[in-house]
């Protein structure tokens, strides 16, 4: 039994050998270090297809286009923060900028009620036979929010302003693209009577200076927009109906065509206030 098991021993001792030797590595496997310096060019362009460079490896400018350096030829197209550019304003000429303060001062001469918007002049008290009738601090408006009035109007500050204000939010944007609008026309200002000229009826607002009766709209090119026409006409029809829908808040009383025969032909306007709000027909 022992020969035999020497004889085993010396045969797997062989064996091993042989395997050891046959897949032992032909070159070590610890890597090498990176050189310190400098990369042979020559040695890795020799092992690839194509050689490398150092002017390869780098991305490439686009080129300029032609609109792009026609503009920048241009001397008067300086960078926004380039020193030979100032960020401040040019400022005003001063022929214009005296001429807006004349424009100015002269607005606010002429201006009543506290509004430069307003323009008139003030009346004082404006006096009447009959009792009910009469103004205490009566303006006289020709104009409103930059709209001249067809005729100067006496009332009071109240209405001057609501006036204004109607004129300001509603007139102008609505004619803005017709017009601009320049001009009212005035049917009926103050006027010591009785409500549609009856007979034994209540004082109108007319005569208290609190009311104004509007006719008409006059654009800028001369076309005019009368309430008798073109209530019942498109395009005016629209823009009539809006701007009489406009004044029912800065006025109390709103009477149109389709509150009465006496109104077919204008708006009434007041500012006499009710406990119910605003009456608009």
């Amino acid at each position: 039994m022992r020969p035999v098991a020497g004889r085993l021993l010396i045969v797997v001792a062989a064996l091993w050998c042989g395997i050891g030797h046959a897949s032992a590595p032909e070159q070590s496997l610890v890597p090498i270090a990176r050189p310190s310096d400098t990369v042979d060019l020559a040695a890795v362009s020799s092992r690839t297809a194509a050689p490398i460079s150092i002017t390869n490896m780098r991305p490439v400018l686009r080129p300029v286009s032609p609109q792009i350096a026609a503009v920048a030829a241009r001397p008067s197209d300086l960078p926004l923060f380039s020193p030979d550019t100032s960020l401040m304003p040019n400022a005003r000429p001063e022929a214009l900028e005296q001429q807006i303060l004349f424009k100015k001062r002269k607005l606010r001469k002429g201006s009543v009620c506290g509004d430069i918007a307003i323009q008139g002049k003030a009346v004082g008290r404006v006096t009447s036979k009959t009792k009910a009738c009469g103004v205490k601090d009566a303006v006289q408006i020709t104009s409103v929010s930059g709209v001249t009035l067809s005729r100067a109007s006496t009332m009071d500050c109240g209405t001057a302003i609501a006036l204004n204000e109607w004129v300001d939010k509603s007139v102008k944007p609505t004619f803005k693209r017709r017009g601009p609008v320049v001009q009212l026309q005035v049917a009926a200002h103050y006027a010591c009577r009785t409500r549609n000229n009856r007979k034994g009826a209540r004082i109108s607002e007319h005569g208290k200076g609190r009311a104004i009766d509007i006719s008409g709209f006059v654009m800028a090119d001369g076309e005019v927009v009368t309430v008798l026409n073109g209530w019942r006409k498109n395009p005016s029809q629209k823009q009539l109906k809006k701007v009489w829908r406009g004044a029912c808040g800065p006025f109390g009383t709103v009477l149109g065509p389709n509150s009465d025969r006496y109104h077919r032909d204008h708006f009434h306007l007041d500012t006499a206030r009710y406990r119910s709000g605003a009456y608009c027909r």
